[in-house]
């Protein structure tokens, strides 16, 4: 393996690219500014991949710039993002994977996002608890964050880590990549931002954050617990005064960093519940799709009811959802029997309860009876005697649910509907 390297000036070898595209490959995802989709990058794989390497370990490989794409944010509004090419992809891969291992040991436990062996439903665990032991949390949202990453900020925090001269000159090359937009326009950036959809944006993203707020954070107040996902955060403090003054210390804290908190996302929340009566105005705050508010709850010792504070599936997250069973238009779906569409519906089913049935995931019943109305009014459409019986439909939709009970994912952990 050694002998790859005599004539090329960069560490990189064939078995590093290739691993790389099989992250990239199992990823998905859809082509670059060059058009070049999965299958067709895998028609001609070997002079992709000999290509890329040749050119990454002798230095003199370029991205090309990414191709703006625009998704719907849960809250209505737009999120853009920058695709890289699947070359792009995999070369940011590659040194991705060179340096995740030494940035991880740095990092803090209570950063969740895109991290190895960490997830949303930890994060989540983690500030239901907190949510018990304090009385206040701060909802911090920062406005545009991955837009406004100061490069010569992030850059520095890069070199303190990753000495290889080679690395820093590929990460300068993907930041400074400009933006191709849908109007066809080619926009340069001016120092800063790196963007949604890079592979590599994330693991920069959280080394930016991990110095901008969670290092500074810890040095600045010790008693402040705290989970961050990529750049929402939910900090917990024991009084409104205690919280206020922390909101301002972050405040200051972003300002020095180049970073501004959304003036209306980052809020002060309550957490109100049997024990904590106090008369404020906000007690909801969302939080990777779940909301935290007052809640019945029965405790397992006496059998009583009484209002505790917990997560359970937002509004929006159920909205989104309802509106992905409107876009798969099931009444109209060309299935000979039911059977069909549960095959079809099943992977997303799965899904839906294996992340919001985490916590409360009986709330997901309101979901599942949007979809038993559609399949019941599928069956009136394919067959002719549910017609005229709306009633008839329905029975013969339990018939089928008691028959075979583990035909619907939601069916086999027993879900009313």
């Amino acid at each position: 393996m050694n002998l790859w390297y005599k004539t090329k000036s960069v560490p990189i070898s064939r078995p590093m690219i290739w691993e790389a595209y099989k992250k990239v490959r199992a990823n998905k995802g859809s082509a670059g500014v060059d058009s070049v989709s999965m299958d067709e990058f895998d028609a001609n794989r070997s002079k992709h991949l000999y290509k890329l390497w040749n050119r990454m370990a002798s230095g003199s490989y370029f991205p090309l710039p990414v191709k703006e794409v625009e998704i719907t944010k849960q809250d209505g509004g737009i999120r853009k993002l920058g695709i890289p090419t699947i070359n792009d992809r995999i070369g940011q891969m590659v040194i991705k994977d060179y340096i995740e291992p030494r940035l991880e040991k740095i990092f803090s436990p209570n950063s969740y996002g895109y991290r190895p062996k960490k997830n949303a439903h930890q994060a989540l665990e983690s500030v239901r608890t907190n949510c018990w032991k304090t009385d206040w949390v701060i909802d911090l949202d920062i406005k545009g964050f991955f837009d406004n990453i100061d490069h010569n900020k992030l850059m520095l925090a890069v070199e303190k880590h990753v000495p290889e001269k080679w690395v820093c000159f590929y990460i300068k090359r993907w930041l400074n990549m400009p933006v191709l937009t849908k109007s066809g326009e080619l926009v340069e950036r001016q120092g800063k931002g790196t963007p949604q959809g890079g592979v590599i944006s994330p693991l920069l993203a959280n080394l930016f954050l991990h110095y901008a707020l969670d290092k500074w954070l810890e040095q600045t107040d010790k008693t402040v617990k705290f989970a961050r996902y990529a750049d929402d955060a939910i900090l917990h403090c024991h009084s409104k005064a205690h919280a206020e003054w922390i909101l301002k210390k972050i405040h200051e804290r972003m300002n020095e960093c180049g970073l501004e908190l959304h003036p209306v996302k980052t809020k002060l929340v309550y957490c109100r519940d049997f024990r904590r009566k106090g008369n404020y105005p906000i007690v909801k705050f969302d939080f990777l799709g779940y909301s935290f508010q007052p809640r019945s709850a029965k405790s397992k010792r006496t059998g009583k009811m009484f209002i505790g504070y917990d997560c359970a599936i937002s509004i929006s997250s159920r909205k989104r959802i309802a509106d992905k069973l409107e876009e798969l238009d099931i009444v109209n779906l060309s299935f000979k029997s039911i059977v069909g569409i549960a095959q079809y519906l099943n992977p997303l089913i799965r899904g839906w309860v294996n992340y919001y049935g985490r916590f409360r995931g009986y709330e997901l019943s309101k979901v599942f009876w949007l979809l038993r109305n559609r399949l019941v009014r599928w069956a009136r459409k394919r067959y002719k005697r549910y017609r005229t019986s709306l009633n008839r439909a329905f029975k013969w939709l339990d018939r089928v649910r008691k028959q075979y009970p583990y035909l619907f994912y939601h069916w086999q952990l027993g879900f009313s509907c």
